[in-house]
């Protein structure tokens, strides 16, 4: 316990900033190193977090937000320094295009095991420091990141923006931050997110004409024998760090920069889920790729993840999958099966299910229910490849062995890594691959070696969801920029 407590102190790394003649600023990221301490600790988290509740998400009590992913801040790889106050004060922050408010640990956060691991903003140091004391908290589903609004000086790199409001954390509870090789966050998403309605320091950085271009780019460098972590310019992009043109989609939803995405295929065959379009977001504070638990599992059973056998799955599949079959060929609504055959509820009025309330069951048909909605999605693809019968419900069954645990990896073979399957996603009409050496996290060498998939399992509910969340996966492969401007976001392969 001693060694793993001061691995999270220790780090080596450099980071440099560069802010050139043509209105652009270049910050150097930091990379941490992947290691069995903090991937166990990171499990360990999303284990005890809770899974099939609303424990899964966190709250931001603007008083008018949706619930919005639980965002594991562990699996976060790179990083970067910024400084506030006047003399500067040094931190290292995630910028994180998921969420919209700057947050640092606070000197006046004594309870906190996690504020003891990191710098902390001491105002008394300030001269620019400026009182606020507005409350502000992010509620998570293990507890509260709580605080109050401070004003300073914060600096990017050369950039300085005078008076940002940002919160100084005086509670940050459980492992989370513990073991965060970061001191705080610093969000890039739009205001309409932001705690407290406070102005989000992008957002400054536009008002006060520092940056030429109301844009921002994403390079993340995914070569593990580099020292180099990556780079974010404001302001515009570097063009040594893309090949070709970007594709472009427009912000359908402003908050997250959420946009459009089309089907999903594993080895070139089309997964169906997507065919009438789902919903993304680019996300840099996520090393993670998430999306609804029936894709997952499909991508689980393709690339051999070792999943958990569910005995409700297994269940459904026996006692009604002829019957979903039949259904389906019949040409019934996908979303209607599973309350034809009693094991959801669906309101014809508003097109939405409802899990059966039989008083003491309650979790076992929301699992069934859950269960049942899967596995149509499964039969669903697999007719659509004119598949026979006996062969879809077998293929059904199988999947029942690779349904992941909510908000979790799943363990992977890494001697069969080079034969895993390409998994396609469909941007603005275009493919974007990701082939297993993008996907597959491996830790160590040899016999020691341990290899996990990105892909992760979470079910948002509407009206967020289903949402599929882009985290560094896509974004390493990805050069990504985000073009406040125009309230877009493109995409180009990496250089």
């Amino acid at each position: 316990m001693l060694l793993f407590l001061l691995s999270c102190l220790i780090f080596i790394s450099a980071t440099s900033s560069e802010q050139k003649g043509d209105g652009t600023l270049r910050i150097g990221l930091k990379k941490r190193k992947l290691n069995r301490a903090n991937r166990l600790a990171s499990q360990l988290f999303l284990k005890n977090r809770g899974s099939w509740s609303s424990k899964g998400f966190f709250h931001l009590n603007d008083g008018n937000s949706d619930a919005v992913p639980l965002k594991n801040y562990l699996d976060a790889q790179y990083y970067g320094d910024i400084t506030i106050g006047t003399p500067p004060q040094k931190f290292t922050a995630i910028f994180d295009t998921g969420s919209s408010n700057l947050w640092m640990p606070s000197s006046k956060c004594y309870l906190s095991v996690a504020c003891y691991f990191h710098s902390k903003y001491t105002a008394s140091e300030s001269s620019t420091y400026k009182k606020n004391g507005k409350p502000a908290s992010i509620r998570y589903g293990t507890g509260a990141i709580s605080g109050y609004f401070s004003n300073d000086d914060v600096k990017i790199g050369d950039l300085v923006i005078k008076d940002q409001e940002f919160i100084e954390a005086t509670n940050e509870p459980g492992i989370t931050f513990l073991v965060a090789k970061f001191d705080g966050i610093l969000g890039l998403g739009f205001k309409e997110i932001a705690v407290g309605n406070s102005t989000p320091v992008w957002y400054n950085m536009v008002e006060k004409g520092l940056v030429k271009e109301q844009i921002f780019s994403f390079w993340l460098n995914r070569n593990p024998q580099d020292q180099e972590g990556g780079e974010i310019v404001f302001g515009g992009v570097d063009p040594k760090h893309f090949k070709g043109e970007h594709t472009y989609v427009p912000v359908t939803r402003k908050g997250y920069w959420q946009f459009d995405m089309g089907d999903l295929h594993i080895a070139g065959k089309p997964t169906g889920y997507c065919s009438n379009g789902c919903s993304a977001i680019a996300d840099s504070g996520t090393s993670l790729l998430t999306g609804p638990t029936s894709v997952i599992t499909m991508i689980n059973h393709a690339i051999g993840a070792v999943g958990v056998a569910s005995k409700e799955c297994k269940t459904v599949i026996g006692q009604y999958g002829k019957t979903m079959l039949n259904s389906l060929l019949s040409q019934a609504d996908p979303r209607k099966v599973c309350s034809q055959i009693g094991l959801c509820g669906f309101n014809e009025r508003m097109g939405i299910k409802s899990v059966l309330d039989d008083g003491t069951s309650d979790l076992i048909n929301e699992a069934m229910c859950s269960v049942c909605e899967m596995a149509t999605v499964w039969m669903q693809s697999e007719l659509n490849q004119n598949e026979t019968q006996e062969r879809i419900l077998s293929y059904a069954a199988e999947l029942c062995d690779h349904i992941p645990s909510p908000n979790q990896q799943s363990a992977v073979n890494c001697e069969k890594v080079s034969s895993m399957p390409i998994v396609t996603f469909t941007i603005g009409g275009k493919p974007f691959d990701l082939s297993p050496q993008d996907y597959i996290f491996k830790i160590g060498d040899g016999v020691q070696s341990q290899c996990t998939s990105g892909f992760t399992a979470m079910d948002i509910p509407p009206p967020r969801g289903p949402l599929w969340i882009l985290g560094d996966i896509f974004m390493g492969p990805y050069h990504t920029v985000f073009d406040y401007g125009k309230a877009r976001v493109g995409f180009a392969k990496s250089a």
